[in-house]
């Protein structure tokens, strides 16, 4: 496989982000499939797993030699269950091992709980200046249904502490489509979560995933029709109050998208550390691209990080993958991409997509104007109809 190249003939590096997992919750949720664990009594092992964290950065470290770090993000899981000081000493170790963009964008996954909130002054004094609060909804009946581990109460006042340690950047998650929801409750929540002003909003529907209790018993919700009348109405609502829709589930102020979810969409790499973490790493002798996974028991990813052992996966993408993958990550974003950029991220001429394309454009999925790929509004609706397209 050719690999994009300057005119110089010097590799592009895509631009690298740094994900950390922190798997550990108070309790398991019924909806989520993520790879999080119950924390029992005792709470989660921090000093263990964050030792773990930096034998497996260290790992690493030969095949990001030299390629700056444009984000970090340490998500979930719960990881506020952490204490203030193991997060302080986790972003130690990454600055004295890693290069880090200046300005670079530090975000932390938050639960409302009063007991993480306490720790919010000290994820802003240990580095971390972006806060992403899951209150997921503020009505208490979608709560319980939810089984959220918190109240609504406890969400708003969440955000005000947020706003009191000093975090700008400030993230607020809410899903829709819950149990028995209406147009008005779906409503409701978005206005209780614009009022405190957070840069950015995640608003996504509730989906129901296997492996999840949800799956097993799984509760009444809205119709379709209702779902897209929540969705159409939550649009406007948001756009009337200044956010701009850039991503199927993302809203931002101008200026406050998130780069780290960004360098996903547009397909850039990622060092994934932590138990059952992803990543995709772009070899810099052009040889191509390649995923790794970790073992997902934290157990078993503590006894073998540092070591290739704690590898469970690994896999070089083929050209229908690499096809696939961009258009997989590039079509959630509203406004597309230049052509050019899937060039640039896989190396593949702009002719690799092919007659897909041409089949996608003809059934009024996809629009391919002025050197720019993007879905277009039936495309954005029927997304995974547009995907299937590009599967080999």
């Amino acid at each position: 496989m050719a690999a994009a190249r300057t005119d110089a003939g010097l590799r592009v590096a895509p631009p690298l982000s740094l994900y950390a997992h922190l798997p550990w919750c108070v309790k398991k949720c019924p909806y989520c499939d993520f790879n999080s664990h119950a924390s029992g009594p005792n709470g989660p092992a921090e000093a263990r797993y964050v030792a773990a964290l930096i034998a497996d950065l260290e790992l690493e470290l030969p095949r990001i030699r030299g390629r700056a770090i444009t984000s970090l993000f340490i998500g979930g899981g719960t990881p506020s269950l952490f204490s203030g000081r193991a997060l302080a000493g986790l972003l130690e170790a990454f600055r004295a091992r890693l290069h880090l963009a200046p300005g670079i964008e530090i975000t932390l996954e938050a639960n409302p709980g009063s007991a993480e909130a306490a720790r919010f002054d000290a994820y802003r004094r240990a580095g971390v200046n972006r806060l992403s609060i899951g209150a997921q909804s503020f009505n208490a009946r979608h709560l319980r249904a939810l089984g959220r581990g918190h109240n609504a109460a406890e969400a708003r006042r969440a955000i005000e502490l947020a706003r009191q340690a000093g975090f700008e950047n400030l993230n607020i998650d809410l899903m829709f489509g819950l149990p028995g929801q209406t147009v008005e409750a779906a409503l409701a929540d978005l206005e209780t979560a614009v009022e405190p002003g957070p840069a950015h909003i995640s608003w996504y529907q509730l989906t129901i995933e296997p492996n999840t209790v949800f799956y097993r018993r799984p509760p009444p919700l809205p119709t379709e029709d209702r779902l897209w009348e929540i969705e159409t109405a939550g649009q406007r609502y948001l756009k009337q109050r200044g956010y701009r829709h850039y991503e199927i589930s993302a809203y931002a102020q101008a200026g406050r998208r998130c780069l780290h979810n960004l360098n996903y969409w547009q397909f850039g790499d990622y060092l994934g550390l932590g138990a059952g973490a992803d990543s995709k790493l772009t070899a810099i002798d052009g040889s191509g691209v390649e995923r790794r996974r970790r073992h997902r028991l934290p157990e078993r990813y503590m006894a073998l990080a540092g070591s290739a052992a704690a590898i469970s996966e690994t896999r070089r993408l083929s050209q229908a993958d690499l096809v696939f993958e961009f258009m997989l990550n590039a079509m959630r974003l509203s406004a597309g991409v230049a052509s050019a950029l899937f060039s640039e991220r896989t190396g593949l001429p702009a002719t690799a997509l092919g007659q897909a394309a041409k089949r996608a454009v003809r059934r009024g999925l996809l629009s391919m104007d002025n050197g720019i790929i993007r879905p277009t509004a039936t495309g954005r609706r029927y997304l995974n109809d547009l995907l299937e397209i590009f599967l080999a």
